[in-house]
This record gives C-alpha cells, sequence and structure tokens, in this order.
C-alpha cells in the first residue's frame, strides 16, 4: 500500500527558512520510495529575512507559506489545511526556519514555543503513534512535542545538545550519515547539514531516516 507522508516546511533558504538541500533530498527520496506526499507550512511571516550572500539582514518582510512553495513548485497548503487521519508518517528538514519560524528556538533556546499548528500537527502524529523523521535542528523539538525523555540528535554541537537536555530530551552524538530513533515513539533524526561536510552525507542520512520513517509505518498496519 502506498504511503501518504506530510512534510512541513519552514521557509526557503537556510537561514531563514527551510534548508533546500534537506527538502529536496527528502522529497527526493520519499518519491523513490513510492511514498505519496503532501506539503504544508505555516501561513505566517518569517522572523526575518537573511541576504545569503552576505548573512546580513534585509529589510523586508515574507510569508513562510509563499517561500515554501518555491522549493515544491506551488504544491503546497497552508498547515491549517491538513488532516492527520490522511498520513501514516511526518518530516520536518532543518533550515534555520525551523528554529525561527516554526519556532522559536534561536532566540528562546530551552525555553521556546512552538508555532500553534505546528505543534497541534507534531503531537497529533505522536499522539496516533505515527512516525516521525526530524532533520538537522529541527529535533531540537522534539522534547515540545513528546515531552520528556525523548531521545533525539541534532549531532554533536555541545550547546544545542545541552538546551535540549534542559527541555527534558536524551541527546545521542551522530554523524552526518547515520540516524538516532527512539524506538518507543518512533521518531527519527538526523543531523545533516549540522554536521554534514557534502551534500553526499547529508542525503546518507537522509535517505535512512526516510527509508527507517517509511519501515515504522508498517508496523501500523
Amino acid at each position: 500500500m502506498t504511503k501518504k507522508v506530510a512534510v512541513i516546511l519552514s521557509g526557503c533558504g537556510v537561514y531563514d527558512g527551510a534548508e533546500i538541500q534537506e527538502s529536496v533530498l527528502t522529497l527526493l527520496r520519499l518519491d523513490q520510495r513510492g511514498a505519496h506526499v503532501k506539503c504544508f507550512a505555516p501561513n505566517i511571516a518569517q522572523h526575518h529575512v537573511v541576504n545569503h550572500i552576505t548573512g546580513e539582514e534585509m529589510p523586508e518582510t515574507r510569508n513562510v507559506l509563499v517561500e515554501s512553495a518555491r522549493i515544491v513548485r506551488g504544491a503546497i497548503e497552508d498547515i491549517r489545511e491538513a488532516d492527520i487521519s490522511e498520513f501514516d508518517a511526518l518530516i520536518i528538514p532543518g533550515g534555520f526556519g525551523a528554529a525561527k519560524n516554526l519556532s522559536n528556538f534561536a532566540a528562546e533556546g530551552a525555553g521556546c514555543k512552538l508555532q500553534v499548528e505546528v505543534l497541534a500537527m507534531a503531537e497529533a502524529f505522536a499522539e496516533a503513534g505515527k512516525p516521525i523523521g526530524l532533520i538537522c535542528v529541527s529535533p531540537a523539538l522534539a522534547a515540545k512535542i513528546y515531552g520528556p525523555g525523548v531521545t533525539c540528535t541534532i549531532g554533536n554541537d555541545a550547546d544545542t545538545a545541552a538546551k535540549i537536555t534542559k527541555m527534558g530530551g536524551q541527546h545521542e552524538d551522530c554523524e552526518a550519515t547515520e540516524i538516532v530513533e527512539d524506538k518507543a515513539r518512533k521518531l527519527v533524526c538526523t543531523p545533516a547539514y549540522m554536521v554534514a561536510t557534502s551534500i553526499g552525507e547529508a542525503a546518507a542520512g537522509i535517505n535512512k531516516l526516510v527509508d527507517r520513517v517509511l519501515e515504522l509505518t508498517q508496523q501500523n498496519e
């Protein structure tokens, strides 16, 4: 049976939105595995806009949903339209958009909150026992979704790992080409560009994450 996977994007561009290569690698692997995918994003203003050449903030505003649509050729919906009963799994690629638009982790660290619709959607998947894949910095939000005791990884950044621990999560160091799984919660994480030095390294971990998430959907049959 074809599996249906929801993907949440957070804009377009590593410094202020979804990491484009991570997003495309995720979508490519899902397509290669025959999954049916629908992408969502919150219809909100970005935290800010960053010049990806200079790294400097730009004096303009952009919309997370509109910017996310760039990555998926317009095939995206407002997250408020999502019905989790239609899906078998959820995946959230990284990029600073996860820490700035889907949450305020970049600014608040362990005291962060998730964007309301994002939290509601992720919690619904978790409560239904449906697998979730978190990529790059997105696993930093795991404790806000699952509560204390959840096992996750963002690679090996000590500062970010400490914030995860402060939120009640259990962090495991991980290479870019590998995954960390919380078997009890059906959560799969990979650090991707938190530690990857090439698109090939990021792809290796993301491919394993997608494959494992799809395997876990079989347990719900």
